[in-house]
């Protein structure tokens, strides 16, 4: 009942802000041409659905996020788990690892499409590296935050170090690398759209650019609502994998 509530709640404001949108933009608080109307993103939007234009873009970005957050997600957990085994290799790694999460991950983009040329791989790629880094750092921190007593009792039985990492330190650490999944649906849809604005013709990013330069604000703020649902479906499914590994 109180989920229902909320939900409604959630709604109610939403159509709240709308309405007042639409209404500043009727008595020309607002201007349309600069800010968009929602009766008009409404229109472009059912247009772009009939045509069907409007699915293909929300695909491919779908696709290109899900993939990328997979892949640098899984890959950057790993290796943030793994680095507690050898502390040397950590310590080697590290200013490696500060100096290259402090350089904005756009500025990448560029030698990945080089690389990869303009079609999705290259916007997988571009995800999969700024969610990589967000899962290792925070993982990585994790581990570290270990239970310093269940590691004296590991070692007091007289387990090995992988058997504490095993049994201890992946456990401890299994939060650390949800939190970071969270983090990684925007991570991983800014790659995306990143990559499309860069070099593309198709997917929200393009959607979103393209109709900026014909200063359709509409045809903006449909991909801008679009890229809001696919971030929506993607953190609801970190949830239910959350209550899985957790349970």
């Amino acid at each position: 009942m109180l989920n229902f509530r909320v939900l409604l709640s959630q709604i109610g404001l939403a159509v709240v802000l709308l309405g007042l949108w639409e209404y500043l933009t009727a008595i020309g608080y607002l201007s349309a041409s600069l800010y968009g109307v929602p009766s008009g993103i409404a229109t472009r939007a059912w247009e772009m659905m009939l045509s069907g234009e409007l699915w293909q873009h929300t695909w491919v970005t779908t696709v290109e996020a899900v993939i990328g957050f997979a892949i640098g997600s899984a890959m950057g957990s790993f290796v943030g788990l793994a680095l507690w085994l050898h502390e040397p290799t950590a310590r080697c790694l590290r200013p490696f690892i500060v100096a290259i999460n402090g350089v904005p991950k756009i500025a990448f983009a560029p030698l990945i499409i080089v690389w990869f040329g303009i079609g999705m791989e290259a916007k997988i790629a571009i995800a999969a590296i700024l969610t990589f880094i967000v899962s290792l750092i925070t993982t990585y921190n994790g581990t570290l935050e270990t239970d310093k007593d269940l590691l004296k009792l590991m070692r007091s039985l007289g387990a090995s170090r992988v058997q504490t990492w095993l049994k201890v330190v992946v456990p401890a650490g299994t939060p650390w690398m949800l939190s970071a999944l969270r983090l990684n649906v925007g991570f991983a849809l800014i790659g995306a759209v990143v990559g499309e604005y860069i070099s593309s013709q198709e997917g929200l990013g393009y959607v979103v650019y393209y109709s900026g330069v014909l200063y359709d604000l509409n045809g903006v703020w449909v991909g801008i609502f679009a890229l809001m649902v696919v971030a929506l479906l993607m953190d609801y499914l970190v949830t239910l994998f959350e209550r899985m590994v957790r349970w």
